[in-house]
């Protein structure tokens, strides 16, 4: 029989109460609400309230389906820190259950930072940015590479190298991709934009889709470009243009003489290596 690959999806399953998981003894159980902690590596940013108050609702009228996944709390004896579940044992908390269903597992902080990733992620439970920032937080705190994790995640590692690249945008704008006014498509967009905090307010004002942003992103690059070799080309005018000057006022001053021009105006820069030649220069201006 072949080896199976094995896969940390498939592996949730089973940590979760699939029927291929092995407990350890005495490792699902019933404990006080108050006794579980958040984990340390839970990747979520934000909770909404309007969704823990929905899954409060559902606790209310069903109890907690699915136990809660937790490791010993290295704080407190007899105590857990949750590795998948947050959002059920809030959700408790907000229905005023005094006490929720667990699994416990020992687990070691790489396994535990996974399986909190994969869990929210094979529920679409996190934003791009959340998902983008746990993943960074396996490359550098557990030295995975975008490939390792393509393998133990179950996404293709250009997929993988996208999210990523979200962490380089302007905070602002990654605060606009958090509260969802913007999409990780949208986000996408931006990278690599001269200003990508002007663009995201465009998108937004605008209520452009993925599509026209992306064509936006690309009309504001190509002006740029443009624009930049305009401005090549105008500098390029004006050595041809000035050179001559330039050397006749330097045999003139006995300094080096450099004429810059933006196209309305300019500058006339003198450069000195002595006091001697400034005091020189300061003569010969007074007559």
């Amino acid at each position: 029989m072949s080896a199976k690959k094995s896969h940390l999806g498939r592996g949730l399953s089973a940590l979760l109460g699939g029927e291929e998981a092995t407990l350890e003894p005495g490792a699902q159980k019933t404990v006080p609400t108050e006794f579980l902690h958040p984990g340390k590596y839970q990747p979520r940013g934000h909770f909404s309230s309007e969704e823990l108050e929905a899954l409060a609702q559902s606790v209310r009228e069903n109890g907690i389906l699915q136990p809660i996944l937790v490791r010993p709390y290295d704080k407190l004896v007899g105590h857990f820190e949750i590795v998948a579940g947050e959002r059920r044992w809030r959700a408790a908390q907000l229905a005023q259950l005094h006490e929720v269903p667990i699994i416990q597992r020992s687990l070691d902080d790489r396994s535990t930072l996974e399986i909190a990733l994969i869990e929210n992620v094979q529920r679409e439970d996190l934003s791009p940015l959340d998902e983008a920032d746990g993943y960074a937080r396996l490359m550098g705190e557990f030295n995975y590479t975008q490939e390792t994790l393509a393998e133990r995640i179950g996404k293709s590692r250009p997929a993988i190298a996208n999210l990523l690249r979200l962490r380089s945008l302007p905070d602002p704008v990654r605060a606009m991709i958090g509260d969802g006014r913007l999409s990780a498509g949208h986000a996408r967009a931006l990278i690599g934009a001269a200003d990508p905090m002007a663009l995201a307010n465009e998108i937004v004002a605008k209520d452009l889709n993925v599509r026209q942003a992306e064509a936006l992103a690309k009309k504001q690059k190509t002006a740029g470009t443009a624009a930049r070799k305009k401005s090549s080309g105008a500098a390029a005018a004006k050595d041809a243009d000035t050179r001559a000057l330039e050397h006749d006022l330097s045999l003139k001053l006995g300094l080096k003489a450099e004429v810059q021009f933006d196209g309305k105006g300019g500058r006339l820069v003198l450069h000195y290596t002595s006091l001697d030649q400034l005091d020189g220069l300061i003569e010969k201006l007074n007559g």
